[in-house]
């Protein structure tokens, strides 16, 4: 028996957080990023806790994009020491302050800051929302074309969303035949978007904000703040706030831009402690099986050796 099994979960994060950074700091080998003043950002909200885990992210699809300028979110906990790391892989990035945020209505936390952050500063630039727990195994077409032809896209979140933005009572007709239910925040919300006036002409998607496209334009918040009222009456005022509506909300926006590229799942994929394939191109190594079977240290050095190649 691994006893390692018998601890606590959160003290079995922790030690495999530590355990995955260890096996990865040969990225402080690799060549930094040269960054590019061409119209695409990476951006990303980070922490000291995940300074190397995004380095594999950030550089990884880097290396195979060759586009875009670095921009950061701080969390508020990077030091002195990450930024000057992050100065010298990530070519001197653009480094936000999460206090900085203007909310207005929006709730604070919960990544929503991210998200604001992008629709405030979108007008000019294609803005790529990368999470740090990412790793790009190979090139990514798709992800090119989009921002080729100045179209948003979205990562989905498994398999069964592969048909992309549909109208909201077709989307709770699909995924949710029997109506509302409760649980998840995002379930909560989803099973009841037929709620809304099918006069908006709103689509969604279920997508996963680890990966997302938003492509250059003006728009702003506005649609945002249209959907957290209608998620507000949907759930509740209060609820807005828990982890996860971010995410909803992301969707949705996406979902109803013109022309949104939804990304292969085959070769863009969440890890849910099952093999991939030699196709895929990139991979998101959520939370509830991130370290299961050490894919994601594997994944990581795959992708570092690429690099110092």
């Amino acid at each position: 028996m691994n006893m390692g099994n018998l601890l606590p979960r959160r003290w079995r994060s922790k030690m495999e957080a530590t355990r995955h950074a260890e096996a990865i700091t040969g990225i402080l080998e690799t060549p930094p990023i040269e960054p590019k003043q061409d119209g695409v950002v990476l951006f990303s909200m980070i922490g000291t806790a995940v300074l190397l885990p995004y380095l594999v992210a950030v550089k990884s699809l880097w290396h195979e994009l060759r586009r875009g300028r670095v921009a950061i979110l701080d969390d508020g906990t990077l030091t002195a020491q990450d930024r000057a790391i992050l100065a010298h892989h990530c070519g001197d990035p653009q480094i936000m302050r999460l206090a900085d945020v203007t909310l207005n209505e929006f709730p604070a936390g919960g990544t929503w800051e991210r998200l604001l952050t992008i629709l405030d500063n979108r007008a000019g630039e294609y803005w790529i929302q990368l999470d740090s727990d990412t790793v790009t195994m190979g090139p990514v077409p798709e992800v090119a074309a989009a921002i080729a032809r100045n179209r948003s896209f979205l990562f989905l979140g498994g398999e069964d969303a592969r048909m992309g933005p549909l109208a909201l009572q077709e989307f709770r007709e699909h995924f949710y035949p029997d109506g509302a239910a409760e649980g998840h925040v995002q379930t909560r919300i989803e099973s009841r978007l037929d709620t809304i006036d099918a006069a908006r002409g709103w689509k969604y998607t279920r997508g996963c904000s680890g990966f997302a496209g938003f492509a250059a334009t003006g728009n702003g918040r506005p649609l945002a703040s249209a959907f957290l009222t209608e998620m507000k009456r949907m759930i509740g005022e209060e609820d807005v706030s828990i982890w996860g509506t971010e995410q909803v909300t992301s969707n949705f926006h996406l979902s109803n831009e013109p022309e949104p590229v939804v990304l292969p799942y085959d070769r863009y994929m969440n890890y849910w402690n099952e093999a991939w394939g030699d196709d895929t191109r990139f991979i998101h190594f959520v939370g509830t099986h991130r370290h299961d079977n050490g894919a994601y240290i594997e994944a990581s050095c795959e992708a570092i050796d690429k690099l110092k190649g």
